[in-house]
């Protein structure tokens, strides 16, 4: 396969700072050389710049940075439009306000080809506030709303020119939902599997039942991956850490089944905070859960000391 690689490096839309390393870390933590190994082709295309930021409010005085979110999100959307052209783009945040612009782009190029775009989003959160509803006014907490299409966007983030039905959003890990976003995950007809049902039934068959819908419906499949899907106590370097989340075991076996489809077209490594990893073994951990995206098996990494 011939991959792209894009750097995002935005920490606007989180409260805390150091996701802006994130790109960097990945690269780091070997993530060109593990997806070479495996024979893919890889281009990387450095880190995606923003136009300078326009002034705009809004009657939500709690929002933070929107206008810098607004032109990341307009300048992610056009790269991601590009990049997936002929290739996997695989996108390396920074913070999860990156997917707005990545995903909208993606959904333009599935338009674009006749195909219908499916997204997985690997998280303890679902993203799922409005410009109004957010109460914390971190906008890493909206890009799956705003790529959906719910209203409130309009004048404020760029237009959205193929929003993806809400009904081919599926909301995995998910362990910490606001009311507002409660209601409006119902009203728009979100899949949404919490660690409950991942407890009671088990990962594989949640997975495997949404992915025989993308198949069914032809569909390409937008994979975004947050550091905070994964249970802290392996994956510390993030600032929005929630107790409880997918074990080493459960995450790789989604990578694993990932692969087997041959659906994933795009795919997001989001929100890894370098400054609070512990010797790199988060970043060393997300390239190892993309190697098994990409067709690594758990029996074929070399085993390590920390």
């Amino acid at each position: 396969m011939h991959c792209r690689i894009l750097g995002a490096p935005v920490q606007d839309g989180t409260g805390r700072k150091g996701c802006e390393m994130g790109p960097s870390a990945l690269r780091v933590a070997g993530l060109v050389e593990a997806l070479t190994e495996l024979g893919n082709t890889v281009e990387d295309l450095g880190a995606v710049t923003p136009e300078s930021p326009l002034p705009v409010s809004h009657r939500n005085s709690v929002l933070k940075a929107l206008p810098e979110i607004a032109a990341w999100t307009a300048a992610l959307a056009d790269a991601a439009y590009q990049a997936s052209s002929d290739a996997m783009p695989i996108f390396l945040g920074g913070d999860h306000s990156i997917s707005a612009g990545t995903v909208s782009g993606v959904a333009r190029r599935a338009a674009e080809i006749g195909r219908p775009l499916f997204v997985l989003w690997l998280d303890a959160h679902t993203d799922f506030h409005t410009l109004d509803t957010t109460t914390s006014g971190n906008l890493h907490g909206v890009p799956l709303a705003y790529v959906a299409g719910l209203p409130g966007f309009d004048g404020y983030f760029p237009a959205v020119t193929s929003a993806v039905d809400p009904k081919r959003i599926c909301t995995l890990g998910i362990r910490s939902v606001d009311p507002a976003e409660r209601i409006a995950l119902k009203e728009a007809g979100v899949l949404m599997y919490d660690m409950r049902a991942i407890d009671e039934h088990g990962i594989a068959p949640l997975l495997r039942d949404f992915l025989a819908r993308v198949i069914a419906e032809n569909g390409m499949l937008h994979v975004s991956l947050d550091v905070d899907f994964l249970d802290p106590a392996i994956a510390p370097a993030v600032g929005t850490t929630v107790p409880g989340g997918a074990t080493f075991r459960e995450a790789h076996l989604v990578m694993e089944m990932l692969h087997d489809s041959g659906l994933v077209t795009s795919l997001d490594l989001v929100e890894l905070n370098p400054f609070l990893d512990e010797r790199g073994r988060t970043a060393t951990l997300m390239v190892d859960l993309t190697a098994s995206l990409m067709g690594r098996r758990i029996m074929d990494r070399p085993t390590r000391s920390y």
